[in-house]
């Protein structure tokens, strides 16, 4: 019995230690069936052994958060579909320890992913780069990355952040670079962003809705850097800052006051943009003084007074823009110190009020691309060493008081991709040499009074799409050299003393959008030819999104050039092209039938042939274009009828057919009393404007005046008759009416 009991309790020990063991089977039989459970085996089990050195799989708990985050998202990037994989630490854009397997660094930049972020993210707590730039994420930036102790870098640029920025980043006090730029934040930006990490040396808060004054903190930042606080609202005035800084854009807001010295920055100061601000008094001699400074820009401000002779800046000097402002006085004779080393790229001096002569000392900057010099009361001429100038891209003059004529060195800048001389006191012929500059695109010497023909030997500029001779002296036949200009977009004869038949070729350019021949002595007829090669002219809305008179679309030239500068800078210009889809041909000496292709031309937004003698009737084709705003067929011979279907022209806001011959009757449903005078003098026609009967067309009621001169005191008549081609250079400024010429650059400092 004894030896049974004992036997007993020993089954029984034995039932007790195996009991629990067949719990924890069953446990882990259940937990590794689960996904998270896999997820975190297969993690472990995913450690290569390659020349007998592990390397550690991802944390399953930041495994877990990668991929909670990712299941929130509502649009999801096909470039985290292999985050679904085992070996977390190849996914994109994850970035693991080496030694602990947790997650060191996520890069999202770029991947099209909208939504919220997912407080998970925060699970990453080692984290010390976190870029999720370029993206669509919205609502507040969240409060949780206060938790993100590790962080160096934090990027959430180019997304769509809203609300202000949260107390809780104050707690990272190791970031190195903060960049929140391009999003919708508002408010103030916080008193603590200049002193809550001693390590910042970039903060990046630009193009954002932030108000009030920059923050004194940032002021004494000890390792700040780079600064950009441009495109936002602030005010208050510029103040000194005490630190070293390389780099500070506080472009586009409503900062005022005087500039200061930056002397703490002497020597480190490499771009300074304080643009598009309200930044008054003169400039202070001691700007110069900043000796590694590369780019300055301080462009549309109420800068005043000349400029000291000591305003002279070191050879690294790669941009100056000071235009519009109010600078008086002569040129600087001197801009750099030694003119033979000079890196200067662009120089913006337009839009202020310089006067005297250009000085020849600006033809020593060899590395010169872009001179800009227009709008203000220079006078003399052009200095005949221009053509030293070898690497010249864009050369803009217009709007002085220069005479002479245009110099015949200038072929010397064979690299011309703009000449822009318009409204001068220009005078001579246009050189027959000046085919040499075959990469130009844009040729304007318009509002001069430069004489003789067109050379045939232009031909040789092939590359031409905007070309403006318009108020000049300028006489002869239209020559075959045109034709060569198979590029062409605008061109512009008017108000000058050409003669002879319209060539059959005049239609012939597939790229046209503007045509004005106004103001010459044309005369023949209009050659029924082949008007359906413009895409412009023949398509409904081409390159256009509005129907109102008073916006002009500006479809891209794509006349550009980069500079890379020192690996750093890449300076880029875009030239703008505005105008209305047309054809002009008034005022000449025009006469016959109007071709009734013309009437087909479903693209074009204005059609002015006033002024000639033209006789027939309108083609019921007018009807088709559905495009047209503007149409002035008044002082001709036309007879018949007006075609009903005009008054379908919905985007119409001009109709002038007064001075011909119309007869029959305009019924009131026509709705042609929107027109005011478009039915004057027309004594044959009878305009219906209630049931009453009708009303003839009557002569004007002062005598001898002309609609000509009724148009030209009227604000819609100047976007009629004064089309031009514009130069521009900032993306974004749209003209509204003619001979208005703006140009940007656009200039980008990578770090």
């Amino acid at each position: 019995m004894e030896e049974r009991w004992d036997f007993d309790i020993m089954v029984c020990k034995k039932s007790f230690v195996l009991w629990p063991l067949s719990f924890l089977l069953l446990f882990f039989f259940v937990f590794l069936s689960s996904p998270l459970a896999i997820f975190a085996v297969s993690l472990n089990n995913d450690s290569a052994n390659v020349g007998g050195e592990v390397e550690i799989g991802l944390d399953p708990q930041d495994g877990a958060a990668l991929l909670l985050f990712k299941s929130q998202l509502l649009e999801q990037s096909q470039s985290l579909s292999g985050w679904d994989g085992a070996v977390g630490c190849n996914w994109h854009g994850v970035t693991c320890s080496n030694q602990t397997g947790r997650v060191i660094a996520l890069n999202l930049t770029g991947l099209d992913l909208l939504g919220q972020v997912h407080p998970c993210l925060c699970n990453l707590t080692f984290l010390e780069t976190l870029s999720l730039s370029h993206n669509s994420f919205n609502d507040s930036v969240p409060f949780c990355f206060g938790g993100l102790s590790r962080l160096k870098n934090l990027d959430l640029s180019y997304n769509r952040f809203s609300g202000v920025v949260p107390s809780a980043l104050m707690e990272l006090h190791n970031l190195v670079q903060l960049d929140l730029s391009h999003n919708m934040l508002m408010g103030t930006i916080p008193f603590w962003i200049g002193n809550f990490s001693v390590k910042l040396e970039k903060l990046s808060l630009s193009f954002n809705n932030f108000n009030g004054e920059i923050p004194k903190s940032l002021f004494n930042s000890v390792a700040l850097r780079y600064l950009d606080l441009s495109h936002n609202y602030l005010v208050g005035s510029v103040g000194d800052f005490r630190q070293a800084l390389g780099h500070i854009n506080l472009e586009a807001n409503l900062l005022s006051g005087t500039l200061p010295c930056f002397s703490a920055s002497s020597a480190s100061l490499s771009v300074l943009n304080l643009a598009n601000n309200s930044i008054m008094g003169g400039l202070p001699t001691c700007i110069s003084a900043l000796r590694g400074l590369t780019e300055l820009n301080l462009s549309f401000n109420v800068l005043t007074y000349g400029i000291s002779p000591r305003f002279v800046f070191s050879e690294k000097l790669v941009v100056l823009d000071l235009s519009f402002n109010e600078l008086s006085g002569r040129l600087p004779s001197k801009i750099v110190e030694a003119s033979e080393k000079s890196r200067l790229l662009l120089l913006d001096l337009s839009h202020n009020h310089f006067s005297g002569n250009i000085p020849v000392t600006i033809t020593e900057l060899k590395s010169l691309q872009a001179l800009y010099l227009s709008n203000n009361l220079l006078s003399g001429e052009i200095p005949s060493r221009i053509g030293n100038l070898t690497y010249l891209q864009v050369i803009d003059f217009s709007h002085n008081i220069l005479s002479g004529s245009i110099p015949l060195n200038i072929v010397g800048c064979f690299q011309l991709l703009a000449l822009v001389l318009n409204n001068n006191n220009l005078s001579g012929e246009i050189q027959p040499e000046l085919d040499a500059l075959d990469s130009l695109k844009i040729l304007d010497i318009s509002g001069n009074q430069v004489s003789g023909e067109i050379p045939l030997t232009l031909a040789g500029c092939k590359s031409l799409e905007v070309v403006d001779f318009s108020y000049n002296d300028l006489s002869g036949y239209l020559n075959d050299a045109i034709t060569k200009w198979s590029n062409l977009r605008f061109l512009s004869l008017a108000r000058n003393k050409f003669s002879g038949a319209l060539p059959s070729w005049l239609f012939t350019f597939a790229a046209i959008r503007t045509m004005d021949l106004s103001g010459n002595k044309f005369s023949g007829y209009i050659v029924d030819g082949n008007f359906n090669v413009s895409e412009n002219f023949i398509s409904v809305g081409a390159g256009r999104t509005t129907t109102t008179i008073s916006s002009v679309t500006s479809p891209k030239l794509d006349i550009k050039y980069s500079v890379i500068v020192a690996g750093k800078t890449e300076l880029s210009f875009n030239y703008n092209l505005s105008t209305a889809v047309g054809l002009d041909l008034s005022d000449n000496q025009l006469h016959g039938q109007i071709p009734a292709s013309l009437f087909g031309l479903q693209g074009l937004e204005y059609l002015n042939l006033s002024h000639n003698f033209l006789d027939g009737q309108v083609s019921e084709n007018v009807g088709m274009m559905l495009s047209l705003r503007v149409l002035d067929l008044s002082h001709n011979s036309l007879a018949g009828q007006i075609p009903d279907n005009i008054s379908n022209l919905g985007n119409l806001t001009l109709l002038n057919l007064s001075y011909n011959f119309f007869s029959g009757i305009v019924p009131k449903e026509q709705t042609h009393w929107r027109f005011s005078g478009a039915f004057a003098g027309n004594p044959y026609l009878c305009v219906r404007f209630s049931d009453d009967g009708c009303t003839r067309g009557s002569l004007p009621e002062v005598p001898g005046k002309t609609f000509e001169r009724e148009m030209d005191e009227g604000p819609i008549s100047v976007w009629i008759f004064c089309v031009s081609a514009l130069v521009s250079f900032y993306s974004g400024l749209v003209a509204l009416f003619c001979s208005t010429r703006t140009r940007n650059y656009i200039l980008q400092t990578k770090i």
